[in-house]
This record gives structure tokens, C-alpha cells and sequence, in this order.
């Protein structure tokens, strides 16, 4: 599959980025009980949210790949898995720069970023399989089962706050129970941007892992 899409994607997202800081820092208010810190939120945000979708898309890829048994889909559940599993690292990262700031602490065992903490380390394992020595098509399948099984931590994370008692706050709201409209054009376009970037990434990773896979083929039909 060509991915000739990444490029433009990375460019437009990079362009986008930056122009998306005039909305964060000069557009959005600066939040009332917290100040300038709050900022962090246009970023932890969408970091947390293109984590769960690179998860879904692991699932996804690995039920395509066991229905299918086409090497292309584990390459790109292997390229979801590398790119979430750094931004669910910066994700946790700036959870805990804000943490500290709200709660006065770097870590509290809250619910969610308990079952936040624990996915990165379900998604960490899952890249650890995936350099392991054994028969290729057997480590394709068994990633396939363990990155959909994984998977499954994905909706507690959302409804951990539902679940059980949570002191993760899930947006700044105003008098009347939202955000502020200008914090919500912040947010959107944050998440639309980190978007982009994210697509480019996965698209470009994916590409890496197929050039291996064939250049491994090569090697082992001594074509190389």
C-alpha cells in the first residue's frame, strides 16, 4: 500500500501545530482557579486521546490480520502500537506536570491514570512480544490476540471516573457546566492538529516496518 499521503499530512499538521498556539495562548481565556497552567490541557488532552485511537487501531489491525494472515496489517498494528505507547508516555508525563500543580502531588493512584498507567504497560509488552525470536507468522498471530485483548483497558480508562470516586477532572467548565466557546475552538483544533501529525507518524512508521519485512525476505532467500 502507498503511503505517499504522509508527507503532506506531516507538513499540514506541522503548519497547523504552530498556528494552533495563536488559539491556545492568545485565543482561549486563561482559566480562572488554575491560571496559565491549565494551558497544559490543550496538549495532555489530545496526547490522550490519539493514544486510545493508535489502541484501537492495534485492535483493529490485529483482527484484520488474523482474518486475513496479510503482513500489512501487523506492520501497521506494530507502527499504532510504537506511536501510542510514546504518546500515552507523553500523556502520562503532562497528566503528572499538572497533577502537581492541581493536586500538589506528581502521582496519585487515581482511578483513571491508574488504568492509564496500566495500558501503557499492556501496550509496552505488546512491543516487547514484537522483537522476540520465534516464527514469524506465529508472532504476528500471537501480537494479533494481545494487542485486542489489550484493548480491552481502553474503555475503563474512559469510565473509570463513572466507575469509581475520581479526582481527574474531565474539562474546565464554566457557570453553566462547559467549557468556555473559545476553549472549545482551542481544543478542537488542538485535537484535529495532533491528528495529522499523528496519521503522519503511523503512516510513515507503517512504511518502515513493510521496507523491513521485505528487506528480511531478501535476506533470507539470499537475494541480499
Amino acid at each position: 500500500m502507498r503511503y505517499s499521503w504522509t508527507l503532506p499530512c506531516a507538513v499540514l499538521g506541522g503548519v497547523l501545530m504552530a498556528a494552533c498556539q495563536v488559539l491556545i495562548y492568545r485565543y482561549a481565556p486563561i482559566e480562572q482557579t488554575m491560571g496559565p497552567v491549565q494551558k497544559i490541557f490543550y496538549t495532555h488532552l489530545p496526547l490522550a486521546w490519539w493514544a486510545f485511537v493508535s489502541f484501537f487501531l492495534v485492535c483493529v489491525a490485529g483482527a484484520a490480520y488474523l482474518r486475513t494472515r496479510n503482513l500489512h496489517w501487523d506492520a501497521v498494528a506494530g507502527a499504532a502500537a510504537e506511536v501510542g505507547v510514546v504518546i500515552c508516555s507523553l500523556a502520562l508525563v503532562t497528566g503528572s506536570i499538572w497533577a502537581r500543580h492541581s493536586w500538589g502531588v506528581w502521582w496519585t493512584w487515581d482511578p483513571r491514570l491508574t488504568t492509564t498507567l496500566i495500558l501503557w504497560f499492556l501496550y509496552a509488552g505488546y512491543l516487547v512480544l514484537r522483537k522476540l525470536d520465534m516464527p514469524r507468522e506465529r508472532q504476528a498471530s500471537l501480537c494479533a490476540v494481545v494487542g485486542i485483548v489489550a484493548f480491552i483497558d481502553v474503555p475503563l480508562v474512559f469510565l473509570s471516573a463513572r466507575l469509581w470516586r475520581s479526582i481527574h477532572p474531565a474539562v474546565f467548565a464554566n457557570k453553566s457546566g462547559g467549557l468556555e466557546p473559545e476553549m472549545k475552538i482551542a481544543v478542537v483544533a488542538a485535537v484535529l492538529c495532533f491528528g495529522l501529525v499523528w496519521a503522519a507518524l503511523v503512516g510513515l512508521r507503517t512504511m518502515q516496518l513493510q521496507q523491513k519485512e521485505r528487506l528480511d525476505g531478501l535476506a533470507v532467500r539470499g537475494e541480499l
